[in-house]
C-alpha cells in the first residue's frame, strides 16, 4: 500500500480535479449550458476512479464530489433552465464514457426521476440498485452504492409515502434496500481481500471506519412503516442473516448482528428468537459472539422489565430455554472461547432469567450448573476477568433476591463457589456475609447454617495454599468481625434446633485456628448464653434430662467450647467467657455448672494469666462476678472468697494489692443476700488493705516521696464510709476519726509529694462528711461525732 506522503499528494491532486471541472460545472450551469455541464461534472466524477488512495483517503475526496453532486441535482430538478425532460435526461446521462461517472450522474437523475413521479418509483429504484453492479472495486462501488443509499432514502415507497403506488410497492422498498445492503456488504468484505498480508490490520482498521455505511441500510430497514413483524419475520431477517452467515468475515458478522440487536424492537426479536439464535453457532469462530448475545438479552430483560404485560409473550416463545440452549450451542461451537466469554454468557443469561422469571429458581440453578460444567475442567481461574464475572455471577441473586436465604437453595451455588481462587472466595463470602447482615436476613435452620458455613468457609479457616503471612492485618479483623455478627444473624425459636444451629456453627468454628477463635466464640457463647435466658424465661421442665436443649446441656458444651480458646493463648478473653457463663448458671440456679464454671476461671488465672495488670484485671472481674451470685452455698462461696481474697494479696504490685483486698471486702457485705452480711470479715479486709498502703508509704519514702499510697488511703476511707453507712457495726467512727488524721498527717509530711488529685478527693471527702452532718437525719447522726477540719494545704 502507499505511503502516507504519496497518499496525501494523490488525494490533494484528487481534490483539485474535483475543483477545477467543478468551476466548469458550475459556470455551465450558471449558463444553462446541459451539455457542458454534463461534460464537466463527468471529468469531476472521474477522479473517483483512482485507486491509488486507502478507503479512509477515499472518503474525503468522496465527499467533496458528493456536495457537488447536490448542486447539480438542484439544476436537474429545474428543467425550465436545461429545457432537457428528466426521461430523456434519464437516457442521457447513461451515455457518459466511463461507468463511475456514468453511474454517479445516473443515480443524480434517478433521483429527481422519482420525485418527479413520471415512473414508478420502485422501477426506477430497481434499474438504479441493478445498474451499479456495472462497478465490482470494492471501494468504489462501497461509496457509490453508499450515494445511492443516500439520495433513495426518502423516496422509498412506503406505506404512507409520497411514492407509495400499491399493496406491493413496500415489498419492493425492501427489496431495493436488502439487495443494495447485500451488494455493499459484499463489497465491504472484499475490501480485506485486496493488498498484501501485511497490510491485513491496515485494512481491518479502515473497515472498521466504513462500516457504517453499511448499517445504515439495515436502519432504513428498521424505519420503513410498511415493515410489520410478519414481514421482518418472514423476509427481512432471514435474507439479513443469510448474508450474515454467508459473508465469514469476523468483522462483518460481529457488526451486522449487533446493528440488528440494535434497530429492530424489541418486540421483533422476542418473536423470532429462534432463528436469530440460531445464526450465532454458524458465526466465524473468532467473533466475539458473547458481546453481541449479552446485548440481545440485556434488551430483553429491559423489554421485560418495561411492562408487566409482555411477561406472556416470554412464556409462550419459550425464551429462556432458547437461550440457554443457543449459549450450550455457541460453548460446544467455538472451542476456542476464552472461559472469560463463557462466564460473561452465563453472567448475562442469569441476568435475563432473574428480571423475566424471578420466581423460577430451577432456571437460575441451572444456570448456574450449566457455568460449573464449563469450569469442571479447571482448577483455577487464571484470568482475573474470568474471576470477576463469576463473582457478578454469584453476586446476582443476592442482589436480586435481597436474601443470601435464596442463593443457599441453589445446588449449584457452592459448587461455583469451589472454582474461585482463595482471595477471591473470601471476598465472595463477605459479600454474602454483608447481604445477610445489611438485609437483617435470619437463617433459621441447622441445615441452612451448614451449607452457609461450607459457603464461607474461606473466613473460617485457613484453606489450603494460604498463608497467615499474606493477610493484611486489618482486613482480617473486619473479616472475622463479620463472621462474629453474622453469628448473631443464625437464630430460630424452636430451642431445640436452635440447639443443633449452635452445635453446627461450633463444629465449624473450632476449626478456626488460633488467629479465628478469640473472635468466633464470643459470638457463639453469647448466642448459646440466649438460648439459655430463653429455656430459663419458659414455663415447664428446662431442666429435666428429657428434654433435648437444656441449659445444663448448654454449659456443658460452653465448657468445652470455651476450654478450646484458653488454649490458643487468649486466657483473658477465655476467663471473662467462664465468668459471664457462671453468671448465667447461677440465674439458672444451677450451683455445680456455676462453681465448675468458676473454677475453670481460677485455674486459668493460676496456670495461664502471668502479666501484672492483666492479672489486676482479671481479679476484679472475678470479684465482682463472684459478689453477683446468690447460687452457692455457704461451703462453696467461702472457698471461692478465700481463693479470691488469696489471689489479691500476692499481687506484684502494692497498689493493686492493696485496691484488690480492699475490693474483697465487698464478697462478705451483700446488701440483697440476708446471709452474706460479715461485719468482721470486712473489717479485716479493709485493715488488711491498710498495712499494704503503709507498707507502700513507707517504699515511698525509702525512694524520695510518691503520691501513689497517698490516693489509696482515701480510697480506703471511702470504703470505711460506705460499710458504716450500710450499717456495719464493726466500722466505728472512731476508725475512720483515726483514718482521718492518718492522711492529714501524710499529706503534711515533707517526704510525700504534692498531688493536686488526691489533694482533691481527699478534700471531696471531707466535704462529703461534713454534707452528711448538715443534713442531720439518721445518718447525720452517725456522722456527728467524726470531727472534719479542712487544713491549709502545704507550700510547695
Amino acid at each position: 500500500m502507499p505511503d502516507f506522503e504519496d497518499e496525501e499528494k494523490w488525494l490533494a491532486e484528487g481534490i483539485a480535479g474535483i475543483q477545477q471541472n467543478a468551476f466548469y460545472m458550475h459556470r455551465a450551469l450558471d449558463s444553462n449550458n446541459l451539455r457542458e455541464a454534463l461534460k464537466y461534472s463527468a471529468l469531476m466524477l472521474s477522479e473517483l476512479r483512482t485507486s491509488r488512495l486507502s478507503p479512509h483517503k477515499y472518503y474525503e475526496l468522496y465527499m467533496r464530489a458528493f456536495d457537488e453532486l447536490r448542486k447539480l441535482e438542484m439544476f436537474f430538478k429545474d428543467e425550465s433552465k436545461h429545457g432537457c425532460s428528466v426521461v430523456d435526461l434519464y437516457e442521457l446521462v447513461q451515455h457518459a464514457g466511463n461507468i463511475l461517472p456514468r453511474l454517479y450522474l445516473l443515480c443524480t437523475v434517478g433521483s429527481v426521476y422519482i420525485k418527479s413521479k413520471e415512473a414508478p418509483a420502485k422501477d426506477v429504484l430497481k434499474d438504479l440498485v441493478e445498474m451499479c453492479r456495472g462497478v465490482q472495486h470494492p471501494t468504489r462501488g462501497l461509496f457509490l452504492r453508499s450515494y445511492l443509499a443516500q439520495i433513495s432514502r426518502d423516496k422509498l415507497p412506503d406505506i404512507g409515502s409520497e411514492y407509495e403506488g400499491g399493496e406491493d410497492t413496500v415489498m419492493d422498498a425492501v427489496e431495493f434496500v436488502l439487495q443494495n445492503f447485500t451488494e455493499m456488504n459484499k463489497l465491504w468484505v472484499r475490501i480485506q481481500q485486496q493488498g498484501p498480508v501485511r497490510d491485513r490490520e491496515k485494512r481491518e482498521k479502515e473497515r472498521k471506519a466504513l462500516r457504517d455505511l453499511v448499517g445504515k441500510n439495515l436502519h432504513v430497514l428498521s424505519q420503513i412503516e410498511g415493515v410489520d413483524l410478519e414481514m421482518y419475520k418472514d423476509t427481512v431477517l432471514p435474507r439479513v442473516l443469510e448474508q450474515v452467515v454467508n459473508c465469514k468475515d469476523e468483522l462483518a458478522q460481529y457488526y451486522l448482528m449487533d446493528c440488528i440487536i440494535q434497530v429492530f424492537p424489541d418486540e421483533y426479536h422476542l418473536q423470532t428468537l429462534e432463528p436469530l439464535l440460531a445464526a450465532f453457532p454458524q458465526l466465524q469462530p473468532t467473533v466475539d459472539i458473547k458481546t453481541v448475545l449479552s446485548q440481545l438479552m440485556d434488551r430483553l430483560s429491559n423489554y421485560a422489565a418495561s411492562s408487566t404485560d409482555v411477561f406472556p409473550e416470554f412464556l409462550q416463545v419459550e425464551a429462556f430455554a432458547k437461550l440457554s440452549g443457543a449459549i450450550g450451542k455457541v460453548i460446544e461451537a467455538q472451542v476456542d472461547m476464552p472461559i472469560v466469554g463463557a462466564i460473561t454468557l452465563y453472567v448475562s443469561l442469569l441476568t435475563f432469567t432473574l428480571r423475566v422469571h424471578p420466581e423460577r429458581l430451577d432456571y437460575v440453578d441451572q444456570v448456574l450448573g450449566a457455568c460449573v460444567k464449563k469450569l469442571s475442567g479447571k482448577v483455577k481461574l487464571e484470568d482475573s476477568r474470568a474471576t470477576k464475572q463469576v463473582v457478578a455471577l454469584l453476586s446476582a441473586p443476592l442482589d436480586k433476591y435481597k436474601d443470601a436465604v435464596t442463593a443457599l437453595t441453589l445446588s449449584n451455588y457452592p459448587r461455583v463457589m469451589d472454582h474461585l481462587d482463595m482471595e477471591t472466595n473470601i471476598a465472595m463470602a463477605m459479600v454474602i456475609i454483608q447481604s445477610i447482615l445489611n438485609n437483617n436476613t435470619c437463617i433459621s435452620t441447622a441445615d441452612k447454617v451448614e451449607t452457609l458455613f461450607e459457603l464461607i468457609k474461606g473466613l473460617i479457616k485457613d484453606l489450603e495454599g494460604t498463608s497467615n503471612d499474606e493477610i493484611d492485618e486489618e482486613d482480617f479483623k473486619e473479616e472475622q468481625n463479620s463472621v462474629a455478627r453474622l453469628i448473631h444473624m443464625l437464630h430460630n425459636d424452636d430451642p431445640e434446633e436452635m440447639l443443633k444451629i449452635i452445635n453446627t456453627v461450633r463444629m465449624h468454628i473450632l476449626t478456626g485456628g488460633p488467629r479465628r477463635l478469640p473472635f468466633t466464640i464470643p459470638a457463639l457463647v453469647f448466642s448459646a448464653l440466649k438460648l439459655v435466658r430463653q429455656l430459663q424465661s419458659q414455663d415447664g421442665d428446662v431442666i429435666g434430662e428429657e428434654v433435648p436443649a437444656t441449659p445444663k446441656k448448654i454449659f456443658q458444651l460452653l465448657n468445652q467450647t470455651i476450654e478450646a480458646l484458653s488454649s490458643v493463648s487468649s486466657p483473658e478473653l477465655a476467663l471473662r467467657l467462664y465468668l459471664q457463663c457462671a453468671e448465667a448458671a447461677n440465674d439458672c440456679d444451677l450451683e455445680p455448672v456455676a462453681y465448675e464454671f468458676f473454677t475453670q476461671a481460677f485455674i486459668l488465672y493460676e496456670e495461664e494469666v502471668s502479666d501484672s495488670k492483666a492479672q489486676f484485671t482479671a481479679i476484679h472481674m472475678i470479684i465482682g462476678t463472684l459478689q453477683r451470685m446468690n447460687v452457692f452455698g455457704v461451703e462453696n462461696r467461702d472457698t471461692l472468697t478465700h481463693k479470691a481474697t488469696g489471689y489479691s494479696a500476692k499481687l506484684l504490685k502494692k497498689p493493686d494489692q492493696c485496691r484488690a483486698v480492699y475490693a474483697c471486702s465487698h464478697l462478705f457485705w451483700v446488701d440483697d443476700q440476708d446471709g452474706i452480711k460479715d461485719g468482721e470479715r470486712v473489717l479485716l479486709c479493709l485493715k488488711r488493705s491498710l498495712r499494704i498502703a503503709n507498707a507502700a508509704q513507707q517504699m515511698a519514702n525509702a525512694t524520695r516521696g510518691s503520691s501513689g499510697p497517698v490516693t489509696l488511703f482515701v480510697e480506703i476511707l471511702n470504703k470505711y464510709l460506705y460499710f458504716f453507712e450500710k450499717g456495719n457495726p464493726q466500722i466505728t467512727t472512731a476508725a475512720i476519726q483515726s483514718l482521718v488524721e492518718l492522711i492529714k498527717t501524710e499529706m503534711q509530711s515533707d517526704t510525700t509529694t504534692l498531688d493536686p488529685a488526691s489533694d482533691a478527693f481527699f478534700t471531696s471527702t471531707l466535704r462529703y462528711i461534713q454534707f452528711q452532718k448538715q443534713k442531720g437525719g439518721a445518718i447525720g447522726e452517725k456522722y456527728e461525732p467524726i470531727k472534719v477540719m479542712f487544713t491549709q494545704k502545704k507550700q510547695s
